[in-house]
């Protein structure tokens, strides 16, 4: 895995949707304020819940806030994903982009348009297309770094013989291979072998963080707080997650985060932390991301760290 200390990430997939632009504006100069750097967004957020029936909205809530805020573009960096926004209004997946070089090398340059930059910091292929030759994905990928669009190129929801795979062909083609993953993930996890609810959501397994430790990649994690199922009671975890190890690890968190005068929400974001995780936080209220950065502070020691392994 990348040696550079890990990072709380904020989430903005429900900017200019669920969470409205004036309240995503106090949530961007809060997480700035807090030392915050990396922004995640996606081409096609939130294209379920827009009445537009496609994404964009996160993306151009964010190009907005940097207009509004001369010389914030340098003390943000901004990771986006292209494929699954539907080319067709109300219609995914059955219009899902893929990506294929034209789709990438289009969705990037609308991405571009609507944060209102010239580049990203961080590029990633939102899901697999098995429908495209890998090759020509990497290729894509690979050029978009030679122009200087992209910084860095990474996975989102591949498994991980297809990173390994595209980074060797990578280097094959002498391009940027990608560098980062990035994977659903938290402490509680649902029953093995048990499908999520949410469509294109790839569980980070053993051998995700084998490969990165191996190639020395970045990885992030999404849902990493389960939608705010680890402290609210109108939040309750899906059904797949109700077995034995849940209430095990709930339990250790609830003992680890009086020990530590914590909240649950910082113990599970520094028990990511500490296995070398950036997690990707949502916020839809200042005083979350205000509570996600003050984990800086939140420490597991080893023997909680073994707790928390016996328990799951």
């Amino acid at each position: 895995m990348n040696t550079t200390d890990p990072e709380i990430v904020l989430g903005t997939m429900d900017f200019g949707t669920r969470v409205a632009s004036e309240r995503a504006f106090a949530i961007l100069d809060a997480f700035v304020a807090g030392g915050g750097v990396w922004l995640d967004t996606a081409n096609c957020y939130s294209f379920w819940t827009d009445p537009s029936g496609v994404g964009g909205a996160s993306e151009r809530v964010i190009g907005a806030w940097l207009r509004a805020r001369p010389g914030a573009r340098d003390r943000v960096r901004i990771a986006t994903k292209v494929r699954q926004n539907p080319l067709v209004p109300h219609s995914w997946p059955a219009s899902a982009e893929g990506l294929s070089a034209r789709a990438v090398h289009t969705g990037v340059e609308e991405s571009l348009a609507r944060l209102g930059t010239d580049c990203v910091d961080l590029l990633w292929a939102h899901a697999e297309d098995r429908a495209v030759p890998l090759a020509d994905t990497v290729g894509a990928f690979g050029e978009l770094v030679a122009k200087g669009v992209a910084l860095r190129v990474g996975a989102a929801n591949h498994a991980a013989w297809r990173v390994e795979r595209a980074r060797r062909l990578a280097r094959e083609q002498g391009v940027e291979p990608w560098s980062a993953v990035q994977l659903r993930h938290s402490l509680v996890q649902p029953r093995p072998l048990t499908p999520v609810a949410e469509a294109g959501h790839r569980m980070l397994a053993a051998e995700d963080l084998d490969l990165a430790r191996a190639e020395g990649l970045a990885v992030w994690s999404y849902s990493s707080l389960l939608w705010g199922a680890y402290v609210r009671a109108d939040k309750p975890l899906p059904e797949t997650y109700d077995h034995p190890g849940t209430a095990r690890a709930l339990a250790v968190l609830s003992e680890v985060a009086g020990e530590l005068s914590a909240t649950p929400n910082q113990v599970v974001l520094a028990w990511l932390m500490r296995q070398g995780i950036d997690p990707i936080v949502g916020a839809s209220g200042v005083e979350q991301i205000e509570e996600a950065l003050a984990v800086r502070g939140v420490r597991l020691d080893e023997e909680q760290a073994a707790r928390f392994a016996e328990a799951r």
